[in-house]
């Protein structure tokens, strides 16, 4: 099976074969019968997808445990809203730093056992998490904890690209987001009561218990891989698969906009616990760990980027994920909390439905070392939610949510420059008079 296949880094030189025939998709979505790979209704499909979801709510629940806890860890440790925000953007950063390598990794031990080891060792360490002493204790203990969830991101989407049937991809994809929308939803609202009661050092222990449970049930039900051919762990071979992908302009754009499309949700959702705790809100701290119910949201639209896409094209889906997302930035200024909350809806679904396009289009795009291109898509977006909370939080400190805001708009200005260029290279690509910007396929 060659690399194209299989997402292993090595590289091979192959005359082109003779044209075939195009053949008929059958019923899952292949167009060759004798495809044995995942698709929905076949076996072990659903098994895999549940798999997959448990441990993106895992992943999720994890790196952002301490994300609602923000107002309560600066009270009892003494620190500032930009300080205690490290405890966020170390994991995010440990993560990004990490994600890399451990594709690696997963190319030459495989996609499952990387995965399993990732999430063991997440698990210990968020048990530990609550004793940490003091806040460079927890900012250590965070990165850790981040470092080890690296194994996840980039395994996963490599596993999908290589047991799913290609026009399944996207929906299966689009379910392991929903995972981490989960998590990320599950995590804060449970943080945010138990706190409430007992503090948040109990808090970030019950989320470690969660992880736990869901990544026991994660190695149980992950069918086995049937299409993974081991890599090398030569580290030339590595720097050639890297520069490839940054070679191609299509994965830098797709990897600019994972980035800043995280730049905004990782601002919004460090800093909203603090505005939500001033007048003219003054919520008690259960009642903001609910305010991340809206993950929900996040959670149908990741799990129908497919249609979207099916219906809008990729670049017409990005446009309505940042529209949306600005629609809900602006919102939320107001002074309102069922407009704020609104405002939380939209940039929640316009998050959501951006990145699972975009991480699926990375996916569909590379031609080989898929790992190692999931894994930098994987890498931009955790920098992005790092940059997010460090700099969201600054510019709260400075300007107030609007200030908050105003970097989150700039970010998704970025993300509808990028996916224009986008148009226009595609355009020029084909020989098309750029006459009005359309949303192509």
């Amino acid at each position: 099976m060659t690399p194209a296949d299989t997402g292993a880094s090595t590289v091979v030189d192959a005359a082109p074969a003779a044209p075939a025939a195009p053949a008929v998709p059958d019923s899952t979505g292949s167009s060759d019968p004798s495809d044995s790979r995942m698709a929905p209704g076949g076996p072990g499909y659903r098994r895999m997808s549940f798999a997959l979801f448990l441990a993106g709510v895992a992943t999720f629940a994890l790196l952002y445990s301490t994300q609602a806890l923000l107002p309560l860890i600066s009270g009892d440790l003494g620190v500032t809203a930009s300080d205690a925000s490290w405890t966020v953007a170390a994991a995010t950063g440990g993560l990004a730093l990490f994600v890399l390598p451990m594709s690696a990794l997963s190319e030459r031990f495989g996609r499952r056992t990387v995965m399993t080891a990732s999430l063991a060792v997440a698990v210990t360490v968020g048990l530990l998490v609550p004793f940490a002493p003091s806040l460079p204790a927890l900012v250590a203990l965070r990165a850790v904890q981040g470092a080890a969830l690296a194994g996840l991101p980039a395994s996963a989407t490599a596993y999908l690209a290589e047991e799913v049937r290609p026009r399944a991809l996207v929906t299966a994809i689009g379910l392991f987001v929903a995972g981490n929308s989960v998590g990320g939803m599950s995590g804060r609202v449970i943080t945010g009561w138990v706190a409430q009661e007992w503090g948040w050092r109990v808090a970030v222990g019950v989320v470690g218990l969660v992880a736990v449970a869901c990544a026991v049930a994660f190695r149980l039900l992950l069918p086995a891989p049937r299409h993974f051919t081991p890599g090398s762990l030569r580290p030339r071979v590595l720097v050639r698969t890297v520069r490839d992908h940054l070679a191609n302009p299509l994965l830098r754009r797709l990897y600019a906009i994972g980035a800043l499309f995280m730049t905004v949700f990782g601002g919004v959702y460090t800093v909203i616990g603090y505005r939500l705790t001033e007048a003219p809100f003054s919520l008690p701290q259960g009642l903001i760990g609910s305010i991340f119910l809206v993950y929900l949201v996040g959670t149908v639209s990741a799990s129908t980027a497919g249609r979207l896409v099916g219906r809008l094209g990729r670049r017409g889906a990005l446009y309505l994920g940042a529209g949306t997302t600005a629609a809900g930035l602006l919102l939320s200024l107001a002074p309102s909390l069922p407009l704020v909350l609104l405002g939380l809806v939209l940039i929640t679904a316009g998050f959501f439905a951006g990145h699972a396009v975009a991480s699926s289009a990375v996916g569909k795009t590379a031609q080989h070392g898929r790992a190692q291109a999931s894994a930098l898509y994987q890498s931009a977006y955790y920098v992005g939610s790092s940059a997010g909370s460090t700099v969201g939080a600054v510019a709260f400190h400075s300007g107030g949510w609007a200030g908050t805001v105003g970097v989150g708009v700039l970010a998704v200005l970025g993300v509808v420059v990028i996916t224009v260029s986008g148009s226009l290279a595609a355009r020029r690509a084909a020989g098309t008079p750029v006459r009005a910007l359309s949303l192509p396929r």
